[in-house]
């Protein structure tokens, strides 16, 4: 008879991962608390889908582990109760990598900078291996690529959050980097500590024949990166002895040159940093530097992450939406030197805003909005507090010169007004395109 395992939560990740154990002999049991569209269809596939609630006779079967959604607290109730009854608790990360065993992972963590490093790795990866695919935090369920794949061999660019990792036992990367460490999900973690020690995860499970890239400029990795079970490349952006560093304007890692540091079209340092990172796992997982060197030359960047937007009566307008703290708030403010018109805002994440004061000769002026929107007073000198993301933009064109920026850049979460930071980022764009056309 078929081991039972329990999935609680029934988002892409969590319907990936239901079926993906289903075709592999698992007889599974899915739970969510809202509605599940795809109820029936699961059911015809063979999972037992329980949607509205979790019930109670769930607790009555003897699970070999349960899945559970990463956005899902530990201390939630059921996931509570099977964690204290010592029922194994992964995430869809740990139970894909299971099964799809022909998978070489290029795997990233941090706080900032995830998303950057892992598409430019993957766009890299695509150069030597057709079947590769980014995958995990970046919105594609690993669980998703193991159907897709089957037992074909990949490369996966792979983005894994703190709350991914902590549902991790056996897990293996080849390569991976913590990209940095700043406070971040405090409103889910029991603490910094916590959540900063989770973050390292992401090595455990190497060997000697693996590689972990080190960024040293970053204090706080330097802490807790101990006791590292494989080979360590060291990273800097400043330091030209480093095993990753730039040297008279060429990326090498141990010598080797890995691509021009002026080819590469992103603007700041830390997208510089980023882009090393990525290229140096990209080499370690095969790629050939002429490869690497074609990628960084055209890459235009990340949604939502300082995205050009458009330019209406000479102010140029950039969607930062992906600055979901105050650390990738400060890598954005840092990259224009003045005459930037901040709309931020969001849902309050508990973290110290005070840090942000540093750019108030940065900020023309600031347009705070949402629930977090009473703080910004403290922080710029030169602030409104509004109600919504529309009427900071509105407010912001009235004001901005010629030469001048408009920058959504929240430094905190969507989830007071907008679904996902990608909402907040799209409705953005869409406003602001409406106003352009306005005015043709």
């Amino acid at each position: 008879m078929a081991a039972p395992v329990l999935v609680i939560g029934a988002a892409r990740s969590g319907i990936a991962g239901a079926r993906l154990l289903n075709q592999n002999g698992y007889d599974v049991i899915l739970t969510d608390m809202k509605e599940v569209p795809e109820k029936n269809e699961l059911e015809q596939e063979g999972i037992r889908v329980y949607d509205g609630g979790h019930p109670e006779f769930l607790k009555n079967t003897d699970y070999l582990f349960v899945v559970k959604n990463p956005g899902i607290p530990y201390r939630a109730p059921l996931v509570k109760y099977f964690v204290e009854a010592g029922v194994p608790v992964y995430t869809e990360i740990e139970t894909a990598y299971r099964i799809a065993k022909n998978l070489e992972y290029a795997a990233v963590t941090g706080t900032d900078g995830k998303t950057t490093i892992t598409t430019i790795l993957y766009e890299m990866l695509k150069k030597a291996d057709p079947n590769a695919r980014a995958a995990g935090n970046i919105g594609i369920p690993l669980s998703e690529c193991a159907l897709e794949l089957k037992d074909k061999p990949a490369k996966i660019a792979l983005e894994l959050s703190n709350f991914q990792l902590l549902g991790i036992d056996t897990f293996r990367p080849h390569v991976s980097v913590v990209s940095n460490l700043a406070p971040d999900h405090l409103d889910y973690m029991d603490s910094l500590d916590a959540y900063y020690a989770s973050k390292f995860r992401i090595y455990e499970n190497c060997t000697m024949d693996d590689y972990f890239i080190r960024n040293i400029d970053d204090e706080t990795i330097m802490q807790y990166a101990r006791n590292i079970p494989c080979q360590v490349i060291d990273f800097s952006l400043t330091n030209p002895d480093a095993d990753l560093c730039v040297k008279d304007g060429e990326v090498c890692l141990q010598g080797t040159r890995l691509f021009t540091a002026a080819d590469l079209k992103l603007v700041g340092d830390f997208n510089l940093g980023n882009a090393m990172m990525a290229a140096a796992m990209a080499y370690l997982m095969g790629v050939k530097q002429e490869d690497i060197e074609d990628v960084i030359q055209t890459f235009k960047g990340v949604e939502h992450r300082i995205e050009y937007v458009d330019t209406l009566n000479g102010v140029r307008i950039y969607n930062d939406s992906k600055a979901t703290n105050t650390h990738s708030a400060i890598a954005a403010l840092s990259s224009f030197k003045g005459g930037v018109h901040l709309l931020a805002g969001g849902k309050d994440k508990g973290i110290d805003y005070s840090v942000l004061k540093e750019y108030d000769s940065v900020i023309a002026k600031c347009y705070a909005f949402g629930q977090i929107g009473p703080k910004f007073p403290d922080i710029f000198s030169n602030t409104v507090v509004l109600e919504t993301m529309e009427e900071a933009l509105d407010a912001a064109l009235a004001n901005a010169r010629e030469g001048e920026v408009i920058l959504l850049c929240p430094a905190t979460s969507s989830f007071d007004q907008f679904k996902s930071y990608e909402q907040r980022g799209d409705i953005f764009k869409e406003l602001v395109a409406q106003r352009v056309n306005s005015q043709k």
